[in-house]
């Protein structure tokens, strides 16, 4: 009978003792995406603690400290995006899991270990990408194609850059030209690209992937004087209007409309965006910073927000979550929840021609008329071009607030 008593003090004991949960080791990681049985998409992130860590893509730098543990699962959540990473951590801490983004029903498998290299290379460059590439995305499908305009810069195997196209850009590219193969690739928390290519120093010819969802064929040329298409041009109010009207819900419930007295003789930017839009975030954090240094000035932002999350509370959740982590102090309505179609989006806005991008930019004077329209938005990833973007919309609206 002692004996037995022991035995159950111990096991007591050791059960009041339960296992110590593992958490991420500090240092540097190659994650990977299966795009599919042959494809992987990979990226790379630095562990700092065990709640921060950092996502590199090329010259950006993403700060990461919504990262939680359970047992010996880690789930980590990027800044102000809806998607998050979700694996298991074994002793030699490796994670096997998901990335996952619950409204859009999307899953990649996600594993990442201790490694500091993208891509490997085994081979040296036949060719130097350096420079702009006039390209095409779906060159044989009629309803999908569309133009970009390529701009890279090549180091020895190295590369960086993006696509620029007439809605946004690809992000922050990073990859490699290995022999006669190029590969690229970019994670912020919302999306997930790779670019593979096989490449000459004067064509293009490979396969754009979206997460494990999309994919489609590019062919591209060099092409040192191509430009795009203004950006100022593609959307516009249709004939016989030279204002726009609206009415949506701030997160408190009140229905704002530009009759509102707050943007009464004002210069007002009116943002067309969305919380899940990584183009959209990189131009909500230049404009707050600009309302900031000029809402004195006579001044108005207001942004509308046209969410695909299913019910109202999830969207103001999510803007909530965007105006609290970038200090955002203009209103941010609601549009449009359950879908970001931009023909439903323009159903809302039936004065203009059409809604091609998230972000659209309309420029409204202190007279309420519309003297411009910006779709889309190429961010820092770009480099020169969003340094002209810059020095251009400072021009305009500082020409406005003048007048």
């Amino acid at each position: 009978m002692y004996k037995l008593i022991l035995v159950l003090l111990i096991a007591l004991c050791f059960s009041c003792n339960p296992k110590k949960d593992i958490t991420l080791e500090k240092g540097s990681y190659r994650a990977e995406l299966q795009i599919n049985d042959s494809v992987v998409l990979p990226f790379t992130f630095k562990v700092l603690n065990a709640t921060h860590l950092e996502i590199y893509n090329a010259e950006e730098v993403i700060k990461v400290d919504e990262i939680t543990y359970k047992q010996d699962s880690v789930f980590i959540k990027t800044p102000v995006f809806q998607g998050y990473l979700v694996a298991k951590l074994n002793s030699k801490n490796a994670l096997v899991g998901n990335f996952i983004k619950t409204d859009l029903n999307r899953v990649v498998p996600f594993t990442a270990f201790k490694e500091e290299t993208r891509f490997t290379t085994n081979k040296n460059p036949e060719s130097i990408i350096s420079g702009n590439w006039e390209t095409i995305f779906s060159p044989e499908n009629k309803e999908d194609k569309y133009i970009a305009k390529g701009s890279f810069k090549q180091t020895g195997n190295k590369v960086t850059g993006t696509f620029l196209t007439t809605t946004g850009d690809y992000r922050y590219l990073e990859g490699v030209v290995d022999g006669d193969q190029m590969k690229l690739s970019t994670f912020d928390g919302a999306h997930a690209f790779l670019f593979t290519a096989r490449v000459t120093d004067s064509t293009m010819i490979g396969t754009f992937y979206s997460g494990n969802h999309w994919k489609e064929p590019f062919i591209a040329t060099r092409n040192d004087t191509y430009e795009l298409p203004d950006a100022n041009s593609l959307t516009f109010l249709k004939e016989g209007y030279d204002k726009i009207a609206f009415s949506f819900p701030d997160g408190a419930g009140n229905m704002v409309s530009l009759e509102d007295t707050r943007f009464k003789d004002k210069v007002v930017l009116v943002q067309i965006m969305g919380t899940w839009c990584p183009n959209c975030l990189d131009e909500t954090k230049y404009f707050s910073e600009y309302y900031k240094a000029n809402k004195e000035k006579g001044l108005e932002i207001v942004a509308l927000a046209f969410e695909y999350v299913r019910t109202n509370d999830d969207a103001f959740k999510n803007i909530n979550r965007l105006k609290k982590r970038i200090g955002i102090e203009y209103p941010i309505l609601l549009a449009q929840t359950g879908s970001s179609s931009k023909a439903e989006a323009q159903q809302k806005l039936p004065m203009l021609n059409h809604v091609l991008s998230y972000p659209t930019t309309i420029f409204i004077d202190k007279t309420g008329k519309v003297r411009k329209i910006h779709t889309g938005f190429n961010g820092p990833a770009t480099g020169e071009k969003f340094i002209t973007f810059k020095t251009d919309f400072k021009t305009f609206v500082e020409g406005l607030l003048n007048e």
